[in-house]
């Protein structure tokens, strides 16, 4: 029997629908027709996308608010379309970014205890994308680093300290990016494309390191993640619509590791991966099931272990990170499960006797420090996670205010490039007013150095209002297009 069954520990997970009392009920649901989790979760708040009349909010609960949310329980409202996509940054358990269907990212700051009044104003608006932005993702180990993609095929990677568009992947995609997710250490990206192709990328070589050509045969959404050990998990479906999933080692894509056929339900099946135990848990949208599957070393690699079934189908779905789960229950999983309205925490725990700390089932896991700065990432650096034990629990530290020093936009258009170039050259050339005699005499070319830094700060403030203006040009006619079609 031992070589027809094999082995694992997670082959008993339980998994457990918490009682009424402790869901968050009253909840209107985003209804927007995009393939996103429409939730994200951290050891401290749950925030999940809701309908909101003019414009686009989410909701920022406190995990300990649960009961019913009050109709006018505030939001964070600041984005002007329905927001797509929501994701908390892993270095600081109070900044979350957005992206909308008004084509901007937006970062935000959450006070200490949740919000009391509605949040309009972000720390920080990325404006760059030209179409919705439909996925926002933060960097695993650099601090401040921030992935986006928008329906005009592009990827950027931002500097959030400084409000800079740092990387701009455009001519990658020839179509609509389903999903994109960074590698352990940060070091690369995967994209699932609507051309059926899975990209392995480079990010700051601004090239394409592998790629699969109908890693998935069916037209309806694929999904790709990064595993911890560089191998790639797709989902996607086959040209029979039926619900695949596949796992590719990227040194040679030409054929699968593995690919098993689930079923033929048409919901997208969202991926979910715990590093430390090798465990991918898929919920599909619109399913009322959450499958879960262990990869090995092993054939056949991708291993059915079980699923927990409800009665309710979900809207969307948030995983919370393992410093936030139970240690002391055996929880190895907890997810936040959207219905119509109201969300759901599912516990998965791994029945064990012993109330001692399970050493096998909590390895080292990712804590909330970051490994290097976003400076040093850009500058070519990597840094593996910081991991930290759990055996006595996750205490979480003080946070620090995100703070950022806006600097212009490094990927504005040429003119403003070379504007950036030839204004220290002007700014060298050119006599500071301050040094023009009263008497009529010939300017002092000599500048203290503190009067140099203040020239150039200036300098940069100009040029960064000046690029804010031309930005705002290009939208403004952007949307009298839209406007005079409308009209027509």
């Amino acid at each position: 029997m031992s070589m027809v069954v094999r082995a694992s520990k997670f082959r008993h997970v339980f998994g457990q629908a918490v009682k009424n009392d402790q869901c968050y009920d009253d909840i209107r649901v985003s209804r927007v027709t995009w393939d996103s989790s429409f939730c994200a979760v951290n050891p401290k708040f749950v925030a999940i996308i809701i309908e909101a009349s003019g414009g686009g909010a989410f909701l920022v609960l406190p995990l300990l608010k649960t009961g019913r949310i009050d109709k006018a329980y505030p939001t964070v409202c600041g984005h002007t379309g329905p927001v797509l996509d929501i994701d908390w940054c892993p270095h600081n358990d109070h900044v979350i970014a957005s992206g909308s269907e008004d084509c901007t990212v937006m970062v935000w700051q959450i006070p200490e205890n949740g919000l009391v009044t509605p949040l309009a104003e972000p720390v920080v608006v990325l404006e760059g994308h030209s179409k919705r932005v439909g996925i926002v993702t933060w960097h695993p180990t650099a601090r401040n680093v921030l992935m986006s993609a928008g329906c005009d095929n592009l990827i950027i990677i931002w500097n959030v300290g400084t409000g800079e568009a740092m990387i701009q992947l455009e001519d990658m995609h020839p179509d609509v990016i389903f999903s994109a997710c960074w590698s352990r250490n940060g070091a690369l990206i995967c994209t699932a494309c609507k051309d059926k192709k899975i990209r392995v990328i480079d990010p700051r070589k601004e090239k394409i390191v592998a790629e699969k050509d109908k890693a998935h045969d069916g037209a309806r959404p694929m999904r790709a993640i990064f595993l911890a050990d560089g191998n790639i998990f797709t989902t996607g479906f086959s040209r029979m619509s039926e619900r695949q999933l596949a796992l590719w080692n990227p040194k040679s894509m030409e054929e699968p590791i593995s690919v098993h056929e689930l079923d033929t339900s048409n919901g997208v099946l969202l991926p979910f991966y715990d590093a430390d135990t090798n465990v991918v848990y898929l919920c599909g949208k619109g399913d009322s099931s959450i499958r879960y599957f262990e990869i090995t070393d092993e054939a056949p690699f991708v291993h059915y272990l079980n699923t927990f079934s409800s009665k309710e189908p979900q809207r969307g779905m948030g995983y919370m990170p393992k410093r936030g789960l139970d240690v002391n229950k055996c929880e190895i999983a907890r997810f936040y499960k959207l219905h119509e309205r109201k969300c759901e925490p599912i516990i998965m725990t791994v029945p064990r006797k012993s109330d001692l700390f399970q050493d096998d089932l909590y390895p080292d896991t990712a804590g909330p420090d970051c490994a290097i700065e976003a400076e040093d990432w850009f500058d070519g650096k990597n840094g593996e996670p910081i991991l930290i034990s759990l055996k006595n629990g996750y205490v979480p530290g003080k946070n620090r205010d995100l703070k950022v020093v806006k600097k212009s936009n490094v990927l504005e258009g040429k003119l403003a490039k070379k504007a950036e170039n030839t204004s220290p050259a002007q700014s060298k050339a050119s006599p500071h007013p301050c040094t023009v005699s009263r008497t009529g005499q010939l300017p002092s070319f000599s500048l203290s150095q503190q009067n140099e830094g203040k020239l150039e700060e200036l300098l940069r403030e100009v040029k960064s209002l000046r690029d804010l203006v031309t930005l705002q040009d290009r939208r403004i006619a952007k949307l009298e297009d839209q406007i005079s079609k409308v009209a027509i």
